[in-house]
């Protein structure tokens, strides 16, 4: 345990503050995220938790669309014209006032990028006065929620290097950034500048510590204030600290499996069938994620209204069921039990990441199911860039991922991406569906429940029997808090974390 300390102690050395009154210290902050660059599309969710950066619209916890910088929005009859009107007292942390011009200018740039704008039917975005003005070609009524994600901040034009290019990160929130040392720490202090008021506490310290067991020492020690993202085992444990107050909740995220449907393993649907009953949910939720209750029946878990379906067939673990798919597709068991299929040994990578700390277990956990089946999965951790790599260039043969649906408070966003014609980064490789997307598009284009209905049913079932995302197990999101502060919440859409409105405790 002193080694374990004095590990940590080194890593986080300049992250404590000296010794200054209460209200003087900063807010430390711990957290699996690493900033690895300052490009909107990739790391902006860190800008945004922190509020760093701010988006025309936001979602409160509940996933109600909020004002944040436009203070109002409305569209027209037709459903082809909307307007955000931006209120006239937000300033950027260098100063300069938001103008319509210059938030038009960053939602262009986010529309011609890789970020889920990109999605929308939008034909120009303009300004008008003190109104951003995005007109569309056909009736999209998500594109306020589309506004919501982190790759739509908008930054000051001193943001852009020469080349158009964001060498910096200069935003609208309450804190700005003072210091970033890459990949893992940054400093905020208060911009004073921002429309909602002076924050509870002044300056705010992140760290980026990729270990879930070294953020509970963290928490346990005082070396952090503020913690995000425990280990079940952890949470136990720091549940009896009388120091620490730990809150949970379940979130719309999702821990899935990314199959390669266009690799020689995965090409038919018997064998994604297959490696699905392999799966012992409930196991893995009960032993590594203490709540059985989160095993993935299927893709949505239930929070997300009108995305999950009750009476829909769940998914479930059935072993010979697996074996008898397995053996229809071709594949015969191999002197060693490994499946082989004209020559070819059904061997396979399954790469995870570690900065969500229960993936690498997870994925221990599914090595071992899978060879029950006769399929050898070597598993691999690695950073998060690697499967967007590998989904590119074609690699890629399984991973274990970790995918939010409020990435877009609307989830019908995130499967536009996940399941468009090409597949996604974090979506479906190698599979297409013309009836998915097309379900996906109406679903896009009307508000109402009841017209939506349908085609959320249509879409949830095709991707429950195509499987090219294989539901494990739904999430919950730990944050552990030292008593020393109040005033902390959890954010079930992981958008804001509302470090403004944190207090040292009196």
């Amino acid at each position: 345990m002193r080694m374990l300390r004095g590990l940590f102690m080194t890593v986080a050395l300049g992250f404590l503050a000296a010794e200054a009154p209460a209200n003087a210290q900063p807010l430390k902050v711990a957290g699996p995220w690493e900033i690895t660059g300052v490009e909107p599309a990739q790391t902006g969710y860190v800008f945004s938790r922190l509020q760093v950066a701010e988006t025309l619209v936001t979602a409160d916890r509940q996933g109600k669309l909020v004002p944040a910088l436009a203070e109002r929005w409305s569209v027209s009859d037709d459903g082809l014209i909307w307007r955000f009107l931006l209120r006239d007292d937000a300033l950027f942390h260098d100063g300069a006032p938001v103008t319509a011009e210059t938030a038009a200018a960053g939602l262009k740039r986010a529309f011609s990028g890789a970020g889920v704008l990109s999605q929308a039917p939008i034909t120009e975005i303009a300004s008008e006065g003190r109104e951003v003005v995005i007109r569309l070609a056909k009736p999209f009524s998500a594109l306020p929620a589309y506004l919501v994600h982190f790759s739509t901040i908008i930054l000051s034009p001193s943001s852009y290097d020469a080349s158009g290019r964001i060498s910096r990160i200069v935003g609208t929130g309450p804190y700005r950034v003072k210091s970033l040392t890459a990949p893992a720490k940054m400093e905020l202090e208060e911009s004073g500048h921002w429309w909602g008021g002076k924050p509870g506490i002044g300056e705010v310290h992140y760290l980026a510590v990729g270990q879930g067991e070294t953020r509970a020492l963290m928490a346990e020690s005082g070396e952090a204030d503020l913690v995000f993202s425990m280990l079940p085992v952890s949470v136990e444990r720091l549940k009896a600290n009388p120091e620490l107050d730990v809150q949970v909740a379940t979130i719309p995220r999702t821990r899935l499996l990314k199959v390669n449907a266009g690799s020689v393993f995965f090409d038919d649907v018997e064998e994604r069938q297959a490696l699905s009953y392999a799966i012992d949910r409930v196991g893995i939720s009960k032993v590594i994620l203490r709540n059985p209750d989160l095993a993935a029946t299927q893709l949505f878990p239930p929070a997300l209204k009108g995305w999950h379906a009750p009476d829909l067939a769940p998914l479930t673990r059935d072993v010979t069921r697996a074996k008898q798919l397995l053996a229809d597709a071709g594949w015969m068991p191999g002197s060693d039990g490994v499946l082989t299929q004209d020559g070819r040994r059904f061997s396979v990578t399954l790469l995870t990441y570690a900065s969500w700390p229960e993936l690498p277990p997870i994925a221990t956990a599914l090595q071992a199911q899978l060879r029950e089946v006769g399929i050898d999965a070597k598993v691999s951790v690695g950073n998060t860039s690697e499967i967007p790599a590998r989904h590119a260039d074609g690699t890629l043969e399984l991973a274990l991922i970790s995918r939010l649906y409020s990435i877009v408070p609307d989830p019908v966003g995130t499967l536009l991406q996940d399941y468009r014609a090409g597949g996604s980064d974090w979506g479906a490789t190698g599979w297409e569906n013309t009836d998915v997307q097309a379900e996906t598009a109406r679903l896009a284009a009307v508000s109402d429940a009841s017209k939506r209905a349908p085609s959320q049913r249509r879409a949830v079932q095709i991707l429950q029997q195509e499987l090219p995302s294989i539901p494990v197990t739904w999430s919950e999101l730990a944050i552990v808090s030292s008593k020393r502060i109040t005033g902390v919440q959890v954010d079930p859409l992981e958008v804001n974390y509302g470090l403004s409105a944190i207090r040292w405790a009196e």
